[in-house]
């Protein structure tokens, strides 16, 4: 009825104007145009009846699909259409559904993930770098041992020029420096007392300094970072020049790689070890082995610094340790049980052989074995409780990466935790995982 009246009202329009048929809308229904014809055919011969609508084309099911869900992106309805006729082409394909397009989208979505999370990575390392850049030039405008500076302080002649600080530690600061008589780049480590300090303590450190240097200083070996020079600056401070290492040290390796395939760690091992015996030999622990303390040069050799807490047993007691005056010094992580015992116990280089297994176990696996995620005071109270209750740890491999059983077994014996079981340097040296240094 409504569209009778309506189609009846268009006719009207064409009764006296038989030259406008042409702009007739065509959106007319059926049944409008049956009533316009009725009403028109006797007095209009010219009269042309307006065209049918178009007809209408269902949609494909997958366009149909797409249209009626509000959760799917411009570029899925691309990939449906793009997929339908090109299935359309051919008389024997079918049409791809839907799911095969999510299923294809989502692997674009993952390779997408992935390399925004490599790129994440990269981006990570830079800010790493930057912070400690940017840290290292603030403690450089504070140091009151600036660029350029000449040691030794006149009248005296200089021998070295400072350069750009590179390393800060508690009471000391690392420059780089310049050798004007050698003719070569050189580390200067200057050490600072603190003038408030009383009489006491400013002795204590200079002698624990000197004590350091006296033993630094006989160590020649290319697995040792080399000490060539004291110096004295003023009343409360005085350097040393040591080796350049221009490779870096470990630690920042590990840092911005994470873990080192197997063959790397296993040549970076045996470098150590070789230097270990030849201190071993001396009757010289290191006790404060850690991934900080290995240095590299331009080659790749790994080079051991730092004796601050380095010690000499007295001679013939190798097998037997010298008594431990400092429980629980150095870092925690990389220290056997024993170093935690009350002070009295007795000590080796065995210390320095649990202090590689741990370096090799985070070099591979990317964390340590014992203590990751804890405080040095937390597991420092984990050490103590489980030595007062003789209670022994296994180290747990993780899963993933792999690695050699030669390697496993090597970070096992390392890592006895009854040092009277643990083989000492000299016995660790000669270990197979560290003689096939050569293989893949």
């Amino acid at each position: 009825g409504g569209g009778g009246e309506e189609g009846g009202g268009g006719g009207g329009n064409h009764h006296g104007t038989a030259n406008n048929n042409n702009n007739h809308n065509h959106n007319l229904s059926t049944s409008s145009t049956v009533n316009y014809n009725n009403n028109n055919n006797n007095n209009n011969p010219s009269f042309c009846p307006p065209p049918p609508p178009p007809p209408f084309h269902a949609p494909s099911s997958t366009a149909a699909t797409a249209a009626s869900s509000n959760t799917i992106s411009p570029s899925f309805l691309a990939s449906a259409a793009f997929s339908s006729s090109s299935a359309s082409t051919s008389n024997d394909a079918q049409p791809v559904s839907l799911d095969e397009v999510y299923r294809v989208r989502l692997a674009m979505l993952k390779r997408e993930d992935d390399l925004l999370r490599d790129e994440e990575e990269i981006l990570m390392k830079e800010r790493i770098r930057h912070v400690r850049n940017l840290k290292m030039f603030r403690d450089q405008d504070c140091s009151r041992f600036g660029k350029n500076l000449a040691l030794p302080p006149p009248p005296s002649r200089p021998s070295y020029v400072l350069g750009n600080l590179i390393g800060k530690g508690g009471f000391s600061e690392v420059f780089r420096a310049y050798d004007l008589e050698g003719h070569r780049h050189v580390v200067v480590k200057i050490h600072e007392l603190c003038p408030t300090w009383p009489e006491g303590k400013k002795q204590n450190y200079v002698k624990h300094a000197v004590r350091e240097y006296d033993i630094h200083k006989g160590l020649r070996h290319p697995a040792i970072v080399q000490c060539m020079d004291v110096l004295e600056i003023d009343l409360n401070a005085f350097a040393t020049v040591l080796e350049m290492c221009e490779g870096g040290d470990l630690d920042s390796i590990l840092r911005e790689h994470r873990v080192l395939p197997e063959r790397e760690a296993r040549v970076i091992m045996q470098q150590i070890f070789s230097g270990l015996s030849y201190m071993a030999q001396r009757r010289v622990i290191h006790y404060d082995l850690k991934p900080a303390n290995i240095m590299f040069d331009l080659s790749g050799q790994a080079k051991i610094t730092d004796f601050g807490l380095s010690k000499i047993s007295a001679e013939g007691a190798t097998q037997e340790g010298m008594e431990l005056t400092s429980p629980g010094a150095g870092t925690y992580w990389f220290l056997p049980p024993e170093a935690f015992q009350e002070r009295g116990a007795r000590i080796s280089n065995k210390v320095d052989v649990w202090s590689c297994g741990v370096i090799l176990f985070l070099m591979l696996f990317g964390r340590k074995p014992f203590g990751e995620g804890l405080s040095q005071e937390a597991l420092a109270q984990q050490h103590r409780s489980l030595a007062s209750s003789r209670e022994r740890r296994e180290v747990e491999f993780p899963a993933k990466p792999a690695v050699s059983a030669e390697a496993r077994e090597f970070i096992r014996r390392c890592l006895i935790w009854n040092q009277e079981d643990r083989p000492d340097v000299l016995a660790a040296a000669q270990d197979p995982f560290l003689a096939g240094a050569g293989k893949k």
